[in-house]
């Protein structure tokens, strides 16, 4: 990777607000390692990115969808939590020359794509955000998945969106690991087992050197190890498609590894 090159990123959001309350889903701490994980993105990385491009689990248009806006609103897209947590603000601005640049890169892929002004911000955004880079000043433009979720398109929208890294944007998929909230809260052992088969799967997939061969695995991620169970659908682990394939040759790490209630849960960077 060159010296200005940004890498691609897949994090992991939590669940809701979970950042910022102080009882909340799973026992005292359960989100404390995560949290210190998002907090050191921004040194891991080292220097400062001109612009945000955020891929979140969050948003499905039936093509990839870019909000232009310059003042970005946020969506609290979550339900049932304290009142405090609907009052949260991340007032970064938009880029609409960012979103502008993001619509010809797909088009000169042959990628069709749409715009909107209105929905804002989701909380796959900013609840991660408020942790990365909480000062809020740097533009974050976002951009929906396809309803579709079909993991070669996404990995295509991902190369596509690759000369992004050189103009100094970080492309970021937003998401989790493993995402069957029916399973989330439950300790049995057979499900802890099954999240780890596929964690195990998934980073060996996104660690293999191959671009080709990790382009392959990725999209036939379906058959891997207790992968249906861990995602009933694929809107959490899109988000990885995506910055695998603006990931272009280079390789795949896990920066972040834990149990969140016992589940294998992981985070990712490519270069």
């Amino acid at each position: 990777m060159s010296s200005d090159r940004l890498p691609t990123l897949f994090i992991p959001h939590g669940g809701g607000p979970c950042f910022f309350m102080e009882e909340g889903i799973g026992p005292k701490g359960t989100w404390d390692r995560m949290a210190a994980y998002l907090r050191g993105i921004a040194a891991s990385i080292g220097q400062r990115p001109k612009a945000i491009l955020v891929i979140s689990g969050h948003w499905e248009e039936a093509q990839p969808t870019v909000h232009v806006g310059r003042n970005p609103p946020l969506l609290f897209d979550y339900y049932g939590f304290p009142e405090h947590t609907y009052r949260l603000s991340y007032p970064a601005l938009g880029s609409p020359e960012l979103a502008k640049r993001v619509r010809d890169l797909l088009a000169a892929a042959g990628i069709a794509s749409g715009e909107e002004a209105e929905r804002g911000l989701d909380h796959g955004v900013f609840v991660p955000f408020l942790l990365v880079y909480p000062e809020a000043e740097i533009p974050v433009v976002q951009l929906s998945l396809r309803q579709d979720l079909d993991p070669k398109a996404h990995l295509a929208i991902g190369r596509a969106l690759a000369p992004l890294r050189d103009e100094r944007v970080l492309i970021v998929g937003s998401g989790m690991s493993f995402h069957n909230l029916r399973a989330f809260g439950s300790t049995d052992p057979r499900v802890i087992e099954a999240a780890q088969r596929f964690d195990d799967w998934l980073a060996s997939a996104v660690e293999e050197p191959d671009e080709a061969e990790r382009s392959r695995a990725l999209e036939s991620w379906s058959a891997a190890p207790d992968a249906l169970f861990c995602h009933p659908r694929a809107e959490h682990l899109a988000p990885l498609f995506v910055a695998a394939g603006a990931a272009r040759g280079d390789r795949g790490q896990r920066t972040y590894s834990d149990r969140i209630i016992g589940k294998a849960v992981s985070g990712f960077q490519f270069g």
